[in-house]
């Protein structure tokens, strides 16, 4: 006996021995064994990146979700007086079923499927993505059947929380699974898609060493490592000018039913991109409406232009001195060699000046006049106003179009915008030219790009000039000739007169090519219809280029009824959104701003009281580090100036004031203000007097002039009602 347990002795100090000096067991580490045993880590999600508009409103950015876990293994209540897993499989799926969208059926063949062992499943896309409130309702009923075993895990979905809202432009994002099961989001088209490197959070972690209950051991350290957010991208576009741009394409889909709609709206002196849409387009959130063409097609695509390359044509006659509007030509027809061109409605208006050629969108006109240039040095012309090679915008695939200079009938059809492409963003940036006495200006849409977490500009797009075709006096001109096809009787532009503000610019009617076999498609409506506009004609502050292909006219309509009708309210909109004065308002005296920047706030402050300003001190007071406006920009009286100092901000009162003027104040304090609504200001969260800081959410209420007076109205019927019932 005393040999055989010494020797058993032995073998076990031998073999605990062993263990210490190598650290195995059966060839396995124990430190790892030990490792996975008690080293946990948890997983801290990262942000995807916001993509948000000029004034800092959210276009595309992550929020709360939650998906559905069903736990099915019994050890998950091992021990437990109350079960965690799915006890009633078919009670639990009937419940589910009224919240996802998948039959009864179907999720319980998936619980009941499930290989043996499975500790938890999961319903695919329809048990993700879920609202709170759809959480709250689901968790709520199956709590009262007394139903166990689904678990609801907090995670992030992207949202796009205005809709169809320059869909093409910003494309969308969604959840895909890598191969070892884990969801990521992942851009699929648009901005999503071009800057998803960006966008892209990374995610962070934390490492603990817990007991074999899960609960972290008093004696270790977690080692957390903070998750980074995915860069912000800062658009050009302005949320409001896109809006009316959305709903003044809605009211003309709806009536107009047209194959293809697009909108581009500009700032000529900057060549910001304040707006873009196309239609058809989707919704972002739900893909509702999307279709195979994924192109954006102010970018993308290209398009005969039709007349309004006119305008072109008639700034190289001006800046050559070749145009007279007084000289006179024969309209309807024009001969070169074998072939002859056409006025639109074949036989022409007889002898006429090209003034009123070009007012009555005449090709022959445009025909006599490249006589007079040179086709060859209208070619020059065209080149230099961009055409035939790419703007350079930073966008994905962007097109060039093709300049056919081949043959001489090739520039002459050039001249009136058939044969030769261009992409719509070619158009805006050559017509920025015009609108900008001169200097024509690259179109871009990204205003900068900003890591959340550092808070540091990466990159800061700034206005680049892309070359100067005209001189300013040519431009000056130009715009004066393209305001008379507005304001003229035989002007083809007189539907886009605007009661307010002058504008010029120059429709089209193009053809459009067949998609099989040569020549161009014919009969009523079938045209691609179009005008390049800009407005106020004396000093354009905005450049609006639409197109709609193939309305469905009714009888005694043209093409300019569905395009004006969406022309015309984006342009008069965002004018007076930009508080831009209009023209029977300029009358009214204005006063310059001072440079108050440096200056003591209290003394300015009152020097912009007297020149009939209303001044308004963000801060404490003492120098003025920054003002808007700008000195020297126009005001009328009574008109808000912010000043900036150091120091707390004592709240004013917002009543009254734009949505303009409330995002200046919100840019300059570095305030938490939040916006409801558009207009002007009716109502806000916090007082005024009250002393805040960057820490304290204020909300602002606002309501448009239609609103306020219907909520106006509303009142005094109920007011009516009250004082008749009694």
């Amino acid at each position: 006996m005393f040999v055989v347990f010494g020797g058993l002795f032995f073998i076990l100090f031998g073999r605990i021995l062993f263990i210490q000096l190598t650290g195995q067991v059966d060839g396995k580490e124990l430190a790892k064994i030990a490792a996975n045993q008690y080293e946990k880590h948890s997983v801290l999600q990262a942000n995807r990146g916001s993509i948000v508009d000029r004034n800092d409103d959210p276009i595309a950015s992550d929020t709360l979700s939650y998906h559905v876990v069903a736990v099915l293994s019994e050890a998950a209540s091992k021990n437990s007086k109350r079960n965690y897993h799915v006890v009633d499989y078919e009670e639990t799926a009937k419940v589910l079923a009224k919240y996802i969208p998948l039959e009864e059926q179907e999720i319980l063949a998936k619980m009941k499927n499930a290989k043996e062992g499975t500790w938890q499943i999961e319903f695919g896309r329809a048990g993700r993505d879920l609202k709170r409130e759809t959480v709250l309702k689901m968790d709520e009923e199956l709590e009262r059947k007394g139903l166990t075993g689904i678990l609801f895990v907090e995670g992030k979905k992207r949202f796009y929380p205005n809709g169809r809202f320059a869909s093409y432009l910003v494309g969308f994002a969604q959840k895909e699974e890598t191969e070892d099961k884990k969801a990521i989001t992942v851009g699929k088209m648009g901005l999503e898609k071009t800057y998803d490197k960006q966008l892209a959070g990374k995610d962070g972690k934390v490492n603990y060493q817990s007991d074999s209950w899960g609960y972290i051991l008093p004696s270790t350290d977690k080692k957390v490592v903070p998750p980074k957010d995915g860069h912000t991208i800062k658009l050009t576009i302005d949320k409001t000018i896109e809006n009316f741009v959305e709903e003044a394409m809605d009211q003309v889909e709806k009536e107009y039913a047209p194959q293809k709609m697009l909108v581009v709206v500009s700032d000529p002196k900057t060549g910001e991109i304040l707006a873009m849409s196309q239609r058809p387009t989707f919704n972002p959130m739900t893909r509702e409406g999307l279709t195979e063409n994924w192109l954006n097609d102010a970018v993308e695509q290209t398009i005969e232009p039709g007349s309004p390359m006119k305008m072109f044509t008639l700034a190289a006659a001006v800046e050559e001195n070749k145009w007279d509007p007084n000289a006179y030509f024969k309209s309807g027809s024009y001969k070169i060699y074998d072939r002859i061109i056409r006025d639109v409605n074949g036989t022409g208006w007889g002898t006429i000046t090209f003034l009123e050629g070009l007012q009555r969108s005449s090709n022959v006109g445009m025909a006599y006049l490249l006589e007079r240039i040179g086709d060859r040095k209208f070619i020059e012309y065209i080149h230099d106003f961009g055409f035939g090679k790419r703007v350079g915008i930073d966008l994905p695939n962007e097109a060039k179009g093709v300049v056919l200079d081949n043959y001489p009938a090739e520039r002459l059809t050039t001249s009136y915008g058939q044969g030769s492409t261009v992409t719509p963003l070619q158009m805006i940036q050559a017509a920025s030219a015009i609108a900008n006495n001169g200097v024509m200006m690259k179109p871009y849409v990204i205003d900068k790009i900003i890591d959340p977490n550092t808070n540091k500009v990466l990159e800061d797009h700034k206005p680049e000039q892309s070359g100067s075709p005209i001189s300013a006096e040519t431009a000056k001109k130009v715009r004066e000739i393209l305001a008379t096809t507005v304001t003229s009787d035989k002007g083809t532009a007189q539907k886009y007169n605007l009661p307010n503000y002058a504008v010029g610019g120059k429709t089209g009617t193009a053809e459009i090519p067949r998609k099989k076999g040569p020549g161009y498609m014919s009969g009523f409506g079938n045209y691609l219809y179009s005008f390049l506009g800009m407005a106020p004609i004396d000093d354009p502050q905005l450049l609006i280029y639409v197109t709609v292909q193939q309305p469905k006219l009714k009888a005694g309509e043209f093409g300019s009824d569905p395009v004006s009708k969406v022309f015309n309210p984006i342009m008069e909109n965002s004018l007076k959104y930009l508080n831009i004065a209009p023209e029977n308002e300029a009358e009214i005296p204005v006063k310059k701003v001072g440079n108050y920047v440096g200056k003591d706030a209290k003394t300015v402050a009152g020097l912009a009281q007297q020149e009939g300003f209303k001044p308004i001190t963000i801060g404490e007071g003492g120098k003025v580090t920054e003002q808007i406006p700008a000195a020297g920009t126009k005001l009328t009286e009574n008109s808000v100036v912010l000043l900036k100092t150091s120091g707390k901000t004592t709240l004013p009162d917002f009543q009254g004031w734009s949505k303009k003027t409330v995002l200046s104040f919100k840019h300059l304090s570095n305030l938490d203000i939040r916006i409801n609504g558009e207009g002007y200001v009716v109502g806000q969260s916090v007082t005024k007097g009250t002393k805040v800081s960057a820490d304290d959410p204020i909300v602002i209420e606002l309501r448009t002039p239609e609103e306020q007076y219907n909520d106006k109205k509303s009142k005094e019927q109920e007011e009516e009602e009250v004082i008749m019932g009694g």
